[in-house]
């Protein structure tokens, strides 16, 4: 069709099927993926597979570790960790000119590296931070736009479920490229890269705004708040020593363990820190539980109020892996790196076209679905013209999970901040532009190679 391989056809029409779902009819992502699933399978004959299709996820460890760090997610904010950062930081930086902003940037930066979520930041972190930021003059759109865009760095910042599902692709397509825990790593220094450009960004707003420091009767004293909060500091070190071992002591491992081993000592760190995390939360907040105890039954009554929100998400990633796997089945990566190296676009095209098609993609599909349709065939494309294919996986999130919240009219991340600061739609979109826009430049920095990343 036009001269388009089947694949390309194939992709186009599955994107089309699902926006459509989801504009139009207003269905929800996760059944959407599951009749794209059926749908693709459908047009390419391949009936005979789909339950080979529909066992994929199930025989990946990754699939589970994003279902447990959302799980995990809901235990640290009923232990209030959060909010005793967040008060720490406010004590740090609130003495300086638009020091509410800042807050909001690190204690969003903070509750990535713990939820993985960005509307989830929007809502946990906004409702606190925004009030804050207007009462220290920032414009309601501001404070929305600010709070947007550092609210994202929860799908940039482990342990976001699309970092993961950014692995298996890179993983599918080049198995051993690179190891979990150093892709993770390597996540980190992107996120952390991000945050950077956001701290860049809003010295300039507040520049040009004018705003002032937050009043010294909001600010917390600093010994009060380091006595109480400094324990919940220690919950990044939790989830990171064990991810740090597997990657800097990877001979060490294999000279003890065997190959098979280390790797499966590989597989099985992100399947327990988690825990780890989630048992430390509750012995240092066990305060902020029901009665102010540490007992079983209000644990298992929180995890199961979390499910209503925990399986929508958990299935929409399951029909995502399990459409990857359709098209691994079709050599759908392979048909359109032929064709996509056909159009002799150079590297440096490359790196400038994606994240601008990615923006455009983030309007109608969320992140997870433009990882599944998309992701392998664009890492194959981007070694076949000299890239890293690790480097755009890494980038995946970056592209597809943090645009989706920012980018109208699927930005459920700028929505959240704008109901929360009851700005206008306007003024806030035009606001969330300028983050939008370095974003952008900051992704193509990334992907050109121009800013140093650790373990690639």
């Amino acid at each position: 069709m036009f001269g388009l391989p089947v694949a390309v056809v194939l992709l186009v029409a599955l994107v089309a099927f699902i926006a459509v779902m989801f504009l139009v009819f207003k269905r929800p992502m996760y059944e959407n993926m599951a009749l794209g699933l059926l749908l693709l399978v459908a047009l390419s004959g391949q009936w005979s597979r789909l339950g080979e299709y529909l066992v994929f996820p199930t025989k990946n460890s990754l699939f589970y570790v994003i279902f447990t760090f959302m799980l995990i997610a809901r235990i640290f904010d009923a232990t209030d960790a959060v909010g005793r950062i967040v008060y720490i930081m406010l004590a740090l930086v609130g003495r300086f000119r638009g020091g509410s902003g800042y807050v909001a940037t690190l204690a969003s930066a903070f509750m990535a590296s713990l939820s993985g979520s960005g509307p989830g930041n929007a809502a946990a972190v906004g409702s606190f931070t925004i009030p804050m930021m207007k009462r220290s003059g920032f414009k309601p759109h501001t404070a929305a736009s600010i709070e947007m865009s550092a609210s994202m760095l929860g799908n940039v910042i482990p342990p976001a479920g699309i970092i993961f599902l950014s692995f298996g692709v890179v993983d599918g397509v080049f198995p051993g490229k690179i190891s979990q825990s150093g892709f993770i790593l390597a996540a980190y220094v992107i996120g952390l890269w991000f945050l950077l450009q956001k701290f860049v960004v809003l010295f300039f707003i507040c520049k040009a705004t004018k705003v002032k420091p937050i009043p010294v009767e909001e600010r917390p004293k600093f010994g009060e708040v380091w006595k109480q909060g400094w324990p919940a500091l220690l919950l990044p070190v939790v989830l990171f020593v064990p991810l740090i071992i597997d990657f800097a002591a990877k001979g060490w491992l294999v000279s003890r363990l065997g190959k098979d081993g280390a790797d499966n000592f590989s597989n099985a760190v992100l399947m327990f820190t988690p825990g780890l995390a989630a048992v430390y939360a509750l012995v240092i907040g066990r305060k902020s539980l029901p009665e102010g105890k540490l007992r079983l039954a209000p644990i298992v009554d929180m995890c199961r109020g979390s499910l209503r929100t925990v399986v929508p998400i958990a299935a929409t990633v399951y029909f995502a892996y399990a459409i990857s796997a359709a098209f691994t089945g079709l050599k759908a990566e392979k048909e359109i790196e032929t064709w996509f190296t056909g159009l002799h676009l150079s590297l440096t095209a490359v790196v400038l076209i994606v994240p601008l098609v990615f923006a455009v993609l983030g309007m109608v599909l969320p992140g997870t679905a433009q990882v599944a349709i998309l992701g392998g065939s664009l890492v194959t494309v981007f070694a076949a013209l000299g890239g890293n294919p690790v480097l755009l996986a890494l980038m995946l999130p970056a592209l597809t999970g943090a645009l989706e919240g920012m980018t109208p009219p699927l930005a459920l991340g700028l929505f959240v901040t704008m109901g929360i600061a009851n700005s206008e739609f306007g003024k806030t979109a035009r606001a969330a532009t300028i983050w939008i826009v370095c974003h952008l430049l900051m992704s193509m920095a990334l992907l050109a190679g121009l800013l140093p990343i650790a373990g690639i």
